[in-house]
């Protein structure tokens, strides 16, 4: 019931964003398509915990301002790189096992990667994220794990699975 309501509440909130207008019909018909939205999403199977990950909320507010802080101090390196004259790349490619237990965990590990300025997430398979990295630098970093550890803590024990 979490998940349908939550997703209720989104969809309007997004429906009232993109209609711009504010009369009480239209407020009671966005109100009710949204609720007819969701009715079929789930009965489509569409909005569940892997869908919709509301549980993930909480620990989003102390991810994200992580994850802009580290892509912020790799943009800093990337920006070095690119100014310094001797040009000192070294592209690496590596394969990182991720320790993620469900398919949203794994997705966010992958795309942290390619957020972050300087490697790109090229492949998943299985458990295993091929690399790509600007510099051999970087590439331990990712492989050193510190990452992979900060998404399994979002991604924490209540997981979708």
């Amino acid at each position: 019931m979490l998940y349908f309501a939550s997703a209720v509440i989104i969809t309007y909130i997004f429906w009232l964003v993109l209609s711009g207008h504010y009369t009480p019909l239209l407020l009671v018909i966005g109100a009710v398509s949204s609720i007819l939205v969701v009715m079929l999403g789930s009965r489509m199977a569409v909005v569940d915990r892997e869908g919709h990950p509301i549980d993930l909320v909480g620990r989003a507010i102390w991810y994200w301002p992580w994850l802009l802080w580290q892509i912020v101090k790799s943009g800093i390196d990337v920006s070095r790189i690119i100014l310094s004259p001797s040009l000192p790349i070294s592209p690496t490619l590596i394969n990182v096992r991720a320790s993620q237990k469900s398919a949203v965990g794994l997705v966010t590990y992958a795309n942290s990667i390619t957020l972050t300025p300087g490697t790109v997430s090229v492949e998943v398979e299985g458990d295993e994220i091929t690399v790509h990295a600007i510099t051999y630098a970087g590439a331990q970093d990712v492989a050193e794990g510190g990452m992979d550890r900060t998404v399994s803590r979002f991604e924490g024990d209540g997981a979708a699975q």
